[in-house]
C-alpha cells in the first residue's frame, strides 16, 4: 500500500484513495488477524482497534437486544462483526454487531450472505467510544440497512436511526421493538451494570416484561 495517503492514531488508521480491489485485499488480510473494525467509503478506509470499554459496551448492548428478542419470543440471528459490502455502491463496513429479525428466515443456516442478492441486516449496532473519523451512516444507507442504533458512551445516549429514502433520520421509537422504550437503556445500564452481568440481564429482562404488561 505504499504511496497511499494515510493518517494514523493510536487506535485507528485512515487510508485514502484505495481502489475497491485494494479494499478487498485488505479485508482478506485483516480477516486473518482479527481484532479490528473497518469501514470503506468511496476510496477512504478507516481501520479501528477497539478498546476494552468499547467491547464491554458492545457485549452489554448486544445481550440486551438478544434478551428483548427472547422475552418477546422473536426469532433473530446475530452475525457479529460480519463485513458487509456492495461494490456498486463503493461501500463496506464491519458493524460492532448486526441482527436479522424480519429477514431472519431468509438467511437462516446460510454460510455466506451476499448483499448483491440477499437482504441486509434489519438492525446494526454501533458503539461510539472514540468518535470514529469516518461517518458510518452514509455507508449503511448505501448498503440498505433499515435501522441503526448508535450508543455514544461519552454522552450516555442511545440514538435510533431509520433509513428514509437515501439517508437516515433520528427516531424515538424502534421499528424492531416498538413496544420498548429504547431511550431508557443507557440509564438501566448505568443502574444495573455494577451488580454484575448476570444480575443486570435478569433486571433488564424484567424491565421488558413490565413494559409489556
Amino acid at each position: 500500500m505504499m504511496g497511499l495517503n494515510t493518517i494514523t492514531r493510536c487506535d485507528r488508521v485512515l487510508l485514502y484513495h484505495l481502489s475497491w480491489q485494494q479494499f478487498e485485499q485488505l479485508v482478506q488480510e485483516l480477516g486473518e488477524q482479527g481484532g479490528v473494525r473497518i469501514a470503506y467509503d468511496s476510496g477512504t478506509l478507516e481501520i479501528l482497534t477497539p478498546l476494552p470499554d468499547h467491547e464491554r459496551y458492545k457485549e452489554s448492548l448486544s445481550d440486551i437486544i438478544k434478551d428483548m428478542a427472547e422475552v418477546l419470543e422473536r426469532d433473530y440471528l446475530s452475525l457479529g462483526s460480519t463485513t458487509w459490502k456492495r461494490e456498486r455502491q463503493l461501500a463496506g463496513v464491519e458493524a460492532d454487531n448486526c441482527f436479522y429479525f424480519e429477514n431472519e428466515s431468509r438467511v437462516r443456516g446460510r454460510s455466506t450472505v451476499n448483499l448483491e442478492q440477499d437482504p441486509p441486516p434489519d438492525l446494526v449496532l454501533e458503539i461510539d467510544l472514540t468518535h470514529k473519523s469516518l461517518n458510518r451512516l452514509p455507508i449503511y444507507a448505501r448498503l440498505g440497512v433499515p435501522e441503526l442504533w448508535n450508543y455514544d458512551v461519552e454522552l450516555g445516549e442511545l440514538r435510533i436511526y431509520q433509513l428514509q429514502g437515501q439517508g437516515y433520520e433520528s427516531c424515538t421509537q424502534s421499528r424492531i421493538f416498538p413496544e420498548i422504550a429504547i431511550a431508557e437503556i443507557p440509564q438501566l445500564l448505568k443502574q444495573y451494570e455494577p451488580q454484575g452481568q448476570l444480575a443486570m440481564r435478569r433486571q433488564l429482562r424484567e424491565w421488558v416484561r413490565r413494559q409489556l404488561s
